[in-house]
């Protein structure tokens, strides 16, 4: 698939970043800056070392994930979990419309793919730096998102891990080579000064954390963003 041929490119705020005594507010904030997603991060000081949000804290922010129009936002859940198949029912009766997971996370990846998607929820897959990308093999025609970890999961704020790229371009060829509308995202370290390097090797879809919940500025941030990417 050409560059012109592909989705939109979306960017999709992490509120693992946002400040959390007033998480409805940012998320209200970001959306009107223009997050066309907003990605929420659940961890479960288990499988990663930290410990964030759960499904209440999801239905809670339900309500806030609309434009000023009323059109609801979607909430993109990546899973930081083991095990994950409990949890992410909860959060699919919680208001999430994606949900993805880690394939080393479930011990029965397919049987957890299938359950998502019968909660009517868009499920992805995860891959951590190291994690290689051969379950796609098997399950990949079932999914909606492949996420790219550019980053080790438990903790905002870190460095771009550079083979990240190489693994965006094997996904991406991957995903072309089913003619499917599958979204290609990434997690960790993007910003500004390398979201185009990040999009020319094949990303369409663009989780920020600090690069936008840092600065006084969300809109001027997410402008600049889509400037590179024009």
């Amino acid at each position: 698939m050409s560059q012109n041929q592909r989705p939109h490119y979306r960017i999709a705020p992490s509120i693992l970043s946002a400040d959390f005594a007033r998480l409805g507010e940012e998320v209200k904030s970001v959306i009107d800056a223009g997050a066309d997603w907003i990605h929420f991060d659940v961890m479960d000081n288990h499988y990663v070392p930290n410990l964030t949000f759960g499904p209440m804290v999801c239905k809670a922010l339900r309500p806030y994930a609309k434009k000023a129009d009323g059109t609801a936002v979607p909430i993109d859940v990546h899973l930081m979990i083991s095990p994950v198949d409990a949890l992410a029912a909860e959060f699919a009766d919680a208001g999430a419309d994606l949900i993805s997971f880690h394939p080393d996370a479930s011990a029965h990846v397919h049987r957890s793919v299938q359950a998502i998607k019968a909660k009517g929820c868009q499920v992805g897959l995860v891959f951590n730096p190291a994690t290689p990308l051969d379950v796609l093999d098997w399950v990949i025609d079932d999914l909606d998102l492949i996420l790219i970890m550019s980053v080790n999961p438990g903790f905002g704020g870190q460095s771009f891990i550079d083979s990240a790229l190489r693994k965006l371009e094997q996904a991406r060829k991957r995903i072309d080579a089913t003619g499917k509308d599958i979204r290609l995202e990434i997690d960790g370290g993007v910003k500004v000064g390398n979201i185009r390097q990040i999009a020319d090797a094949g990303a369409d879809t663009f989780v920020a954390g600090s690069a936008i919940f840092n600065t006084p500025d969300y809109q001027a941030v997410i402008a600049q963003m889509r400037a590179e990417l024009a």
